[in-house]
């Protein structure tokens, strides 16, 4: 908000702590084993199985499905974690509805695909349950790589360098690591500190340490780590967020979507978040929907997602706005944001019907009001901090390879890279890849 004050419709306490621990209890129950037993019996087993080519980090899925079916939850989770060390994570919040489920043949016949994201799920928290760490370091190198950002990519491209015997500093800005995972992902598909877990259980590999308060261009500089490193990957994210090109913007009770989620995320007690009474998000994608159904589990009365094109272009999948309709958000198509309008804090937002001619978009001049006594914009992030001498391709550092950045000796992966889909499993394959990579030119 703005100058960090509150608008007078936005309070605190507006759910009891027993409705919203309720409400913010976790979307996907994990299966028990009778239930992850038939689960698995309805997998084909696929050659050449269309799920695996659907999975950015090629997971053998057959197979962990398989072991599941033999009742090796053990191996199964193997099998995931050789592809994917964030296999925990990426079951709770990858899009499985448009990736591998929607490849499965038995969606294709039966319009129900088998739950390899449950499944997926079912054999990582087997084994993290154990708390032990299912790989060793190889004898070690005597390299050094710098990791810049403990988010998903940093964190996959750490274990993987660490695993093959180098020793890693992951520089993170922040407070925790975890980036994305941490601070970006829906609490509701996240619980019980599960991101902290993870990264707790992923640096038992050893060979890993984390300094956090680290930051790029601030307290370390890409010349001074290159200086010192034998490599270096960049994992910064997009720290940025783009302007709403609408009067009014300045007004107390407008935010950015991505500041909304992480208080959500780092709260001590839900109860004493401040939410609106009639909230607007101004988006299309995951961070839309996830701000929209987070304000309605928090309280909030009316929750509008107000998008600029149809509902089949929007980001978020069909399967998330379906989402956010079940817990009562309207979803405003075809229209984008004019003015936010009140004395002093929002009080409603004025949006400007729109049409699409030529392919492009444009206004009608026809308007509409809605209530909005918070908006939260989340209309896309933006790289920032890139250091100079890196070659950009559009907005995102440029690389080729796997990860390979115009710099000698820098790589760089995850949502600040050009050429991914800003998914969490993206970065941990781009992360994975680009440790591979690093590998190969240091021992060589």
């Amino acid at each position: 908000m703005a100058q960090g004050q509150m608008a007078p419709g936005i309070v605190s306490g507006r759910l009891s702590s027993d409705e919203l621990t309720s409400n913010f209890a976790d979307l996907h129950p994990p299966l028990a084993p009778h239930e992850a037993a038939v689960a698995a019996d309805r997998c084909y087993f696929c050659y050449d199985a269309p799920c695996v080519t659907a999975c950015p980090t090629d997971i053998d899925i057959p197979l962990f499905i398989r072991q599941i079916q033999a009742g090796q939850p053990q191996a199964a989770a193997q099998t995931i974690f050789d592809q994917n060390i964030l296999g925990g994570m990426c079951a709770r919040v990858c899009p499985t509805e448009t990736l591998c489920e929607e490849a499965c043949v038995r969606e294709a016949a039966e319009g129900k695909p088998v739950q390899i994201g449950r499944l997926q799920r079912y054999a990582t928290d087997t084994v993290m349950a154990t708390g032990e760490h299912p790989f060793e370091r190889a004898a070690p190198t005597g390299k050094t790589v710098a990791v810049i950002g403990a988010g998903p990519a940093g964190l996959a491209c750490a274990h993987r360098l660490a695993m093959l015997g180098h020793d890693v500093v992951i520089h993170e800005s922040r407070p925790k690591p975890g980036g994305l995972n941490e601070y970006g992902i829906a609490a509701y598909k996240s619980t019980n500190d599960f991101a902290q877990a993870e990264v707790d259980w992923l640096l038992k590999i050893g060979g890993i340490s984390v300094e956090t308060g680290s930051v790029l261009g601030g307290t370390i500089s890409l010349d001074g780590l290159t200086a010192n490193y034998d490599a270096v990957f960049l994992s910064i994210g997009l720290a940025g967020v783009n302007a709403l090109r609408a009067q009014g913007t300045d007004k107390d009770g407008v935010r950015d979507a991505v500041d909304f989620i992480a208080e959500v995320r780092q709260a001590e007690q839900l109860a004493h978040l401040p939410v609106g009474r009639n909230v607007v998000v101004i988006g299309g994608g995951m961070t839309a929907v996830d701000a929209a159904v987070k304000s309605r589990l928090l309280g909030a009365e009316h929750v509008t997602i107000a998008y600029r094109r149809g509902r089949d272009a929007m980001g978020a999948s069909r399967y998330e706005q379906d989402l956010a309709a079940s817990h009562g958000v309207r979803i405003l198509t075809h229209v984008q944001p004019v003015a936010v309008h009140g004395t002093g804090a929002a009080a409603e937002i004025e949006l400007e019907y729109t049409t699409t001619q030529d392919g492009k978009l444009a206004g009608t001049g026809e308007t509409v009001r809605v209530p909005a006594d918070q908006v939260l914009k989340a209309i896309g992030q933006t790289l920032e901090g890139a250091p100079e001498g890196l070659a950009l391709d559009g907005s995102k550092i440029a690389v080729t390879g796997a990860g390979r950045t115009t710099l000698d000796g820098v790589w760089a992966g995850g949502d600040c890279a050009a050429g991914g889909d800003d998914l969490t499993v993206t970065a941990v394959a781009e992360g994975r890849d680009a440790a591979m990579d690093i590998h190969a030119t240091l021992v060589s």
